[in-house]
C-alpha cells in the first residue's frame, strides 16, 4: 500500500503540470491547478457545513466540469461519496439515498425535478445543491430552503488544503451496480483500492500525458470514474466530456478539439461507425481507443480497423467490484481474437466449476479473482457481500469463461444469461458475435425464451442498419451456417432499438420479461 489517498492523485499531477488543461466541458476549460484549488474549496465548504468524515454525500449529474470538483473535493473532506445514476426513477433514488444515509445531493438542473418528487420522503436528506451550467439561475428560481446554488454553497470557502487526515484503508466511494435485474447494490471501495488500480492501469493502458481523451461513459459508473478518469488524472492527460452520448456530437468534438484518445463501450463504437455523419477525415486525430464494459464482437473490431488501420485498440475487462481485471494489448488483437486478455500483474484469476474446483485449461467455468484492490463490501448488505466470495476469499464474478495455454481469458457469457436448451449450454454472446457479422445488422441481443419441449430456446431481437432489409429465416440460416445449428435463434424479431443501461449494456431482463410473464420460473 502506497499510503496515498484519492485527493493525492490530483495534487501530484497539479504540482507537476498546473497549467495543463485537465477538463474540457463545452466552452469551459479547467487547468490542473484550477481543478486542484476548486477541489480544496469544495472540501472546505463541506467541512464548514459539517459534511466531512462520518457523513455521506452524493452527486446526481452527467459528465461535466463540476463532477471532478465534487469527486476530489469530497475525497479530501473525508466523507463517503455516492455516485447516483442519472436514469434512476424517483423510487430508485429514494431507495438508495435512504439506504446509504445520504445527507446532501449535488444535482444537475435537469435532474432536480425527479429528486423533488421524493424529497419529502427523505428526512435525512438535508441539503440539495444545484451544479452544472445555468446552476445559479435555475437554483434561484426554486424556494430558497429547497435548493441552493453551488455558488452559495461555496461562499467564503477557501481554496487551500483542508486539515482532514485520511487513512488509505478508509471507505470513500460508492457506485451502484447496473440494476438490470432487481435492486442495485452499492459497491463500496476504499481510497487505497482505487489509488492502486489507477497507478497500476496507467502504464499498462499506454495512454500519454499529452493525450486529449474523450469520455462519454458516465462518471457515476466504475468504468468511467475509476478505470478511465482516475487513471487518466493520475497520468496527467486532458479529458473532454460529453454529457450524453451522441455519435454525431462525438464526431464533431473529435474534429473540433483534436481528440487523440477515446474511452468507450462497444455500442458507442458501433454508433459512430454507423452514424450518417461518420467521416474518417473528421476523426483523423484519433490515435487510440480503449474499450470495455461489454464484449466486443469480432466483426465490429474489424470494421474499426478497416477504417483506421493504424489506430491503437486496447481492450480491458473489469467489474464494479474489481475495477480493472484483464487487458488485451493491441499487438494481440489478431492472434487472440475474442479474448479479453491477461490479468493485471496484481490480480490472481482462476476458473472454477459449480463446486469451486479448478477446471482444466480450455474448460468453461466461473471466473473468480483475488487482488488487493477489490471492493470492500456491498454497503450495508452483509448477506450479499458474503455471497459474493468463496470460503477462501475469491470473488465470484458471475462471468463464465476459459483460459488458453498462455493464460488469456475468453469470456463466453454472464452466468445469468446462459441458455440451457435440452440440457445443452448455449451462450448468447457467441450467437451475437455471429449476428454482428451479418451485413444488414446494426445491433443484436440474444436471450432465452421458454419452450415446452427444450425448456429454453434462443431468441434474437435485431436492429437493422438504415435502409437494410432481412427476413427472419435468412437470419436463422446465416447463424446456422456459422455455428452449430441448435444454437440458431428460433425466434427473430426486428425492432427499432434495444433497451440499454446508461453505459450501453443491453437490458436483457426487459427483453425477456414479456416471454416469461405468468410462468413460475424465469429460466
Amino acid at each position: 500500500m502506497s499510503g496515498k489517498v484519492i485527493g493525492d492523485i490530483l495534487r501530484e499531477t497539479a504540482s507537476r503540470a498546473p497549467e495543463r488543461t485537465a477538463i474540457i466541458d463545452g466552452a469551459v476549460r479547467m487547468s490542473y491547478g484550477e481543478l486542484d484549488r476548486a477541489a480544496d474549496r469544495f472540501a472546505n465548504a463541506l467541512l464548514a457545513r459539517d459534511l466531512g468524515k462520518g457523513h455521506a454525500v452524493a452527486i446526481l449529474a452527467p459528465n461535466q466540469a463540476d463532477y471532478p470538483v465534487f469527486y476530489f473535493g469530497a475525497a479530501r473532506a473525508g466523507c463517503l461519496q455516492a455516485h447516483l445514476p442519472i436514469r434512476y426513477t424517483g423510487d430508485d433514488l429514494a431507495r438508495v439515498i435512504a439506504r446509504t444515509g445520504i445527507e446532501a445531493v449535488f444535482a444537475d438542473p435537469g435532474l432536480l425535478s425527479v429528486l423533488s418528487e421524493v424529497r419529502a420522503s427523505l428526512p435525512g436528506l438535508q441539503t440539495v445543491v444545484c451544479v452544472g451550467q445555468e446552476k445559479s439561475a435555475l437554483a434561484a428560481s426554486t424556494p430558497k430552503n429547497d435548493v441552493i446554488s453551488l455558488d452559495d454553497f461555496l461562499a467564503d470557502a477557501k481554496g487551500t488544503a483542508c486539515p482532514v487526515r485520511i487513512d488509505p484503508g478508509e471507505a470513500f466511494c460508492i457506485t451502484y451496480t447496473g440494476g438490470t435485474t432487481g435492486h442495485p447494490k452499492g459497491v463500496l471501495v476504499t481510497h487505497a483500492a482505487r489509488v492502486m488500480s489507477s497507478e497500476m492501469a496507467w502504464p499498462v493502458f499506454r495512454l500519454l500525458e499529452d493525450d486529449i481523451i474523450f469520455l462519454a461513459s458516465p462518471l457515476f459508473h466504475v468504468a468511467g470514474l475509476f478505470s478511465w478518469f482516475t487513471t487518466g488524472i493520475h497520468g496527467g492527460a486532458t479529458f473532454a466530456f460529453l454529457r450524453q452520448w451522441d455519435a454525431g456530437a462525438f464526431i464533431e468534438m473529435v474534429a473540433r478539439e483534436k481528440i487523440t484518445a477515446a474511452c468507450m463501450v462497444p455500442t458507442q463504437i458501433n454508433g459512430f461507425l454507423s452514424d450518417q455523419d461518420f467521416s474518417e477525415k473528421k476523426l483523423k486525430s484519433l490515435r487510440y481507443i480503449n474499450y470495455g464494459g461489454s464484449p466486443m464482437p469480432d466483426a465490429l473490431l474489424d470494421r474499426v480497423l478497416d477504417h483506421f488501420p493504424d489506430i491503437v485498440m486496447f481492450e480491458h475487462y473489469g467489474q464494479s467490484e474489481i475495477g480493472p481485471a484483464c487487458y488485451r494489448a493491441p499487438e494481440r488483437l489478431h492472434d487472440k481474437a475474442g479474448s479479453v486478455g491477461v490479468p493485471f500483474a496484481e490480480l490472481q484469476l482462476k476458473i472454477v466449476d459449480r463446486d469451486g474446483a479448478n477446471v482444466l485449461q480450455g474448460e468453461v467455468g466461473e471466473v473468480t479473482v483475488k487482488a488487493g484492490y477489490l471492493f470492500k463490501e456491498y454497503y450495508r448488505d452483509p448477506g450479499q457481500t458474503a455471497a459474493a466470495f468463496t470460503r477462501d476469499g475469491w470473488l465470484k464474478t458471475g462471468d463464465l469463461g476459459y483460459r488458453d495455454e498462455e493464460g488469456f481469458l475468453y469470456l463466453v457469457d454472464r452466468a445469468k444469461d446462459m441458455i440451457i436448451s435440452g440440457g445443452e449450454n448455449i451462450y448468447p454472446a457467441e450467437i451475437e458475435n455471429v449476428l454482428f457479422a451479418h451485413e444488414a445488422i446494426a445491433e443484436a441481443a440474444v436471450f432465452g425464451i421458454p419452450d415446452d419441449h427444450w425448456g429454453e430456446i434462443p431468441a434474437a431481437h435485431i436492429v437493422l442498419k438504415p435502409g437494410a432489409e432481412a427476413e427472419a429465416s435468412e437470419i436463422e440460416d446465416f447463424v446456422a451456417s456459422k455455428i452449430a445449428r441448435h444454437k440458431r435463434p428460433r425466434l427473430v424479431a426486428f425492432v427499432d432499438a434495444l433497451p440499454k443501461t446508461s453505459i450501453g449494456k443491453v437490458r436483457k431482463n426487459i427483453l425477456r420479461e414479456p416471454y416469461w410473464k405468468g410462468r413460475d420460473r424465469q429460466i
